[in-house]
């Protein structure tokens, strides 16, 4: 069965935010192979017991008031409609503090995957300096800091580096997370 397609999350397998599994969704009592585990927002507990579908249509938020982004995440003049389609229809991610979900060309950022300096290095090359530009300026560290910071970036582990690829000119951006 084919996964549902998520236009600001395009590959939630790769990113490990969907992941195979035998389990039945606690929304529709179907086992479909696939299951969601990145974070939910909600009064009960669904960690890991949810499937991409329902997330898709909408329904895990309509019958759970279940979000999957944090609504704070978006820049301020990212409008209401899509905001509600990242946070209620997308997949998240898991991060170590509050997550972002930067815009490039005036929207929001397709998420690619969480990297660490190898992946980034291998598929992402043009966002090193990014990333250290963002290390120096955005978490106030310099120097030889800066730099073993940026090598010291892992895919599973702080501190991470998280990518986002424009849905408009397709230019792969995004910011580093840290515990």
């Amino acid at each position: 069965m084919s996964l549902p397609q998520f236009p600001f999350h395009p590959d939630p397998v790769r990113s490990g935010s969907v992941v195979a599994s035998d389990k039945k969704c606690r929304c529709c009592g179907q086992k479909r192979g696939w299951i969601y585990s990145g974070p939910v927002y909600a009064e009960k507990d669904l960690d890991d017991s949810l499937c991409p579908w329902c997330i898709a249509d909408g329904k895990a938020h309509t019958t759970f008031d279940a979000t999957f982004v944090d609504s704070e995440a978006f820049a301020a003049d990212t409008p209401t409609a899509t905001i509600d389609e990242v946070t209620q229809r997308t997949p998240g991610f898991a991060t170590f503090q509050s997550e972002r979900w930067p815009s490039c060309c005036g929207e929001p950022g397709a998420f690619v995957t969480p990297a660490g300096i190898a992946e980034i290095r291998q598929h992402f090359r043009a966002m090193e300096g990014e990333l250290m530009s963002f290390i120096v300026y955005e978490l106030g560290v310099s120097g030889g800091a800066a730099n073993k910071l940026l090598e010291s970036l892992q895919r599973d582990r702080s501190p991470t580096a998280f990518v986002f690829q424009c849905r408009k000119c397709a230019r792969p951006f995004g910011y580093v997370d840290t515990v």
